[in-house]
């Protein structure tokens, strides 16, 4: 950046600082919403409520089988050891 574009754009500093600041805002808030430790909390958090009888059955499954989504998702997919590897791809079957 030359001077003269930083001069012109040096008002934008404070824009430029906030909008930076909330990225990673976001970024964090989004890597705790998806830490497997604080879904694995709410799993048992929801099955106490389940046994406590603050929700019903219904309830229950579909909040269960959106929090295991999430889990899986963040799961690292592996492939299976008798999979046959393609010719040219580096890998040992």
């Amino acid at each position: 950046m030359g001077l003269i574009s930083g001069v012109l754009l040096l008002p934008l500093a404070p824009v430029r600082g906030v909008v930076w600041i909330s990225d990673r805002m976001v970024d964090a808030a989004e890597q705790e919403l998806h830490d497997p430790g604080v879904i694995r909390a709410q799993l048992a958090a929801l099955n106490r409520s389940l046994d406590d009888g603050e929700i019903g059955l219904a309830q229950f499954e579909l909040e269960e089988e959106r929090l295991l989504d999430l889990l899986d998702r963040r799961r690292p997919h592996r492939t299976t050891a008798s999979a046959p590897m393609a010719p040219g791809t580096g890998g040992t079957p």
